[in-house]
């Protein structure tokens, strides 16, 4: 399936392979968009790697983060992604049906959530300056100028892994999502 050159994580050298050491001692695995980034550009596995460090340390909690992956990845259409973040949203706590809402742009349970999932599926699907009202609304379910900014981290590194998956059709190695 890949379209970019991809080779196995047992032939890597260099800068890949200890990318590639360090995510398999941290996870148990490398996953496919991993070897496919790392493979072709070391340099752009350790900005992602980076961001993902970014994420953790930002003012959003786990389950905010997922909700905007999963709002993104679905605006985007990347399956590698719907995958991987369902997987890792429920393992943050969200509920299946949660996860079909804040993908879907449906009530999801949590009306915060949602409003952020919303924001972060207007910023993906549109293009020029944000209107006023959507930054209000995001703002009015409670959030700060921070962890707006914040969002648009996620978003940036989401975007980024969407579309490597989408030119490179990357193999899916978690379950797909429904």
């Amino acid at each position: 399936m890949n379209r970019l050159n991809t080779q196995p994580v047992s032939e890597a050298s260099g800068q890949a392979a200890q990318l590639f050491a360090a995510i398999k001692g941290a996870t148990g695995m490398v996953p496919n968009a991993y070897v496919a980034i790392g493979t072709n550009s070391p340099l752009a596995l350790q900005a992602v790697l980076n961001l993902a460090d970014a994420e953790t340390k930002s003012s959003l909690s786990g389950k905010e983060i997922e909700s905007i992956k999963l709002a993104v990845s679905e605006v985007s259409g990347c399956d590698y992604c719907l995958a991987a973040h369902t997987l890792v949203s429920k393992k943050k706590g969200l509920s299946r049906e949660a996860i079909l809402g804040l993908r879907h742009g449906r009530p999801s349970g949590d009306a915060r959530l949602d409003a952020l999932a919303s924001f972060a599926r207007t910023l993906a699907s549109t293009s020029g300056t944000a209107s006023a009202e959507v930054v209000a609304a995001v703002k009015a379910a409670g959030y700060s100028d921070q962890q707006i900014v914040d969002t648009l981290l996620i978003i940036a590194s989401i975007t980024f892994t969407n579309l490597l998956n989408r030119v490179n059709d990357t193999a899916l190695d978690f379950p797909a999502a429904d």
